[in-house]
């Protein structure tokens, strides 16, 4: 997964609008704010929609 820095910097979660770190093993971009939603990377452009997120587990 190939995301500039300055991109991480300025995307948040949609879904609280915490920040986001990215997890290359997975392709995702889990948030770390109150959610943790994860959020796919597909062909190296994150697909930041809700209804495409992972949730975390309880």
């Amino acid at each position: 997964m190939k995301l500039d820095g300055w991109l991480l910097e300025i995307l948040a979660c949609p879904n609280c609008g915490g920040e986001l770190r990215a997890e290359d093993a997975d392709s995702e971009l889990v948030c770390t704010g109150s959610c943790g939603y994860a959020y796919p990377v597909r062909d190296d452009i994150p697909v930041l929609l809700v209804d495409e997120a992972r949730t975390p587990a309880p």
